[in-house]
């Protein structure tokens, strides 16, 4: 008897595959095909390097419309307003869009406020009235791309660190951010013909004056690495300014410690909490106020000057008055 297989019957298994399909759909071989498929292949590796570097590139430009801010318009004045995201840039900007202005905000937002920003923007959402670039001074082919893209009629130049104690600590870190990043806005105002330029300085440069009152004619002596490296800033632009290639309009700020808000509570003075070591006036008075530090010491010389700030109303701008009042009689 035959033996008889009552089970399915056994398959053999399948023979590998072949690819030898690739080779008859990309003959390499054919010295008439292989230049057109390594030109493919060549650019498909092109556009794919180039799609992975738009995506990993934060973006830096933000703006309303771009043709719109390149472009002069007759009766509007264009103002680059660099650190436009800190406590006096935001309040400069607040006031210039207040007047119909034009304003292009670059900032790094190191030290500055994104809220600050976000505010303005809201206050002002008509297109061609304001624009936002994050950008870093310290990178010469950046701000000279800012200032190719623009019409700028006017530059405000607030961008800065500014804690005198905080100086001391990092040098270096002033000279670059405050005079080499003057430095490079000059030279991208020069190449582009921009002629007016406003600058904020700082009370700072004067030092410790024999007399006072201080005024603008006062000996600029400076004592700390912040108010050495506005001075350098100051003299680098009256410098330049006064050159026949230049011709130039310069304004120079130096004020004091500045204290207050925006009258109807939208902008006001927001600094990091890492900074709150290096604190200013205000700082320390809201800290004091709201028990966060036990109480400030007011270093006074002589008697009559507590008497003078205890009996005499002296306009700060805001209630900081009082609690220098209270505060200096205390310590009198």
């Amino acid at each position: 008897m035959l033996p008889t297989n009552r089970g399915r019957p056994q398959q053999r298994p399948p023979p590998p595959r072949s690819w030898s399909f690739l080779s008859e759909m990309v003959d390499f071989s054919d010295p008439k095909r292989r230049p057109r498929y390594l030109t493919k292949l060549v650019m498909a590796a092109l556009l794919t390097a180039m799609c992975v570097l738009m995506l990993t590139q934060p973006p830096c430009h933000r703006r309303a419309s771009p043709s719109v801010f390149s472009t002069r318009q007759p009766g509007v004045t264009h103002v680059l307003l660099t650190g436009g995201a800190g406590y006096i840039g935001s309040h400069a900007a607040l006031r210039l869009l207040k007047d119909s202005f034009r304003v292009t905000i670059v900032d790094n937002l190191s030290r500055g406020n994104i809220g600050a920003i976000k505010v303005l923007q809201n206050l002002f959402p008509e297109p061609g009235r304001l624009q936002f670039i994050q950008a870093d001074l310290g990178d010469p082919k950046a701000v000279n791309r800012i200032f190719a893209e623009n019409a700028f009629d006017a530059v405000m130049h607030f961008a800065a660190v500014a804690y005198v104690g905080e100086s001391t600590l990092e040098p270096l870190r002033y000279y670059h951010n405050i005079t080499a990043n003057t430095l490079v806005v000059l030279e991208a105002m020069a190449t582009h013909n921009v002629k007016t330029l406003i600058y904020s300085s700082t009370c700072a440069t004067y030092g410790e004056p024999d007399k006072m009152p201080i005024t603008e004619e006062t000996p600029q002596f400076p004592i700390n690495p912040y108010g050495k490296a506005k001075k350098m800033a100051e003299d680098i632009i009256l410098d330049f300014s006064k050159s026949k290639k230049a011709d130039m309009a310069v304004m120079i700020l130096r004020y004091f410690n500045v204290i207050g808000s925006d009258p109807e509570g939208r902008l006001g003075e927001a600094p990091r909490p890492e900074l709150r070591e290096h604190g200013r006036i205000s700082g320390a008075c809201f800290d004091a106020a709201l028990g966060i530090i036990p109480g400030l010491k007011v270093r006074l010389t002589t008697a009559i000057v507590a008497q003078f700030f205890c009996q005499k109303a002296v306009c700060f701008g805001s209630f900081f008055t009082y609690i220098l009042c209270s505060l200096a009689c205390s310590k009198s």
